[in-house]
């Protein structure tokens, strides 16, 4: 049996190695290289990480990103990055076969930016392609409820800066 892993103020950190949609495997298999936590980045640095791993079938990872730029970025955009995270959050859960989660996750993450948008007036910063984001994921949630099975995490990933953009 595993002590658990605790980071140096105490709190629970999972050193277990991750599969790509982060569901923790055995402590000797070969997972998944994590996300470091805490990175600042630039706003397109994490949006160009982020879509590179959602590319790649690893939205619990693209939702890290997203998390460590809520978290570092501007009081005013967190609301926006908490809501990027939720999404790529859903995308997980629909990829991982929760239906009621993922559905829930995609539309609570494209309310967010939504209503980030609304707010703020920017409908494209960074160049993200917020309505586009929006409607992806409340059409994979409807998909999801639908088709009540896991989702190709890779194949359905969202993209952030509209067709064709990287």
């Amino acid at each position: 049996m595993h002590a658990r892993d605790r980071d140096s103020e105490g709190r629970a950190r999972n050193a277990r190695p991750r599969d790509g949609l982060g569901r923790p495997l055995p402590y000797d298999a070969d997972g998944v290289p994590r996300q470091p936590e805490g990175v600042v980045r630039t706003p397109e640095e994490s949006l160009a990480e982020a879509q590179r791993l959602l590319d790649e079938g690893k939205p619990f990872h693209a939702h890290e990103v997203f998390e460590d730029a809520w978290k570092s970025g501007p009081e005013e955009e967190r609301a926006l990055w908490r809501g990027l995270a939720q999404l790529a959050v859903g995308l997980t859960h629909a990829a991982r076969g929760n239906v009621t989660g993922g559905a829930r996750l995609l539309r609570r993450g494209a309310g967010a930016a939504e209503a980030w948008a609304s707010a703020s007036g920017r409908q494209r910063p960074y160049g993200l392609d917020l309505p586009g984001v929006v409607t992806w994921a409340r059409e994979l949630a409807e998909d999801v409820e639908r088709d009540a099975g896991p989702v190709d995490a890779g194949t359905r990933a969202p993209r952030l800066r509209g067709r064709g953009a990287p």
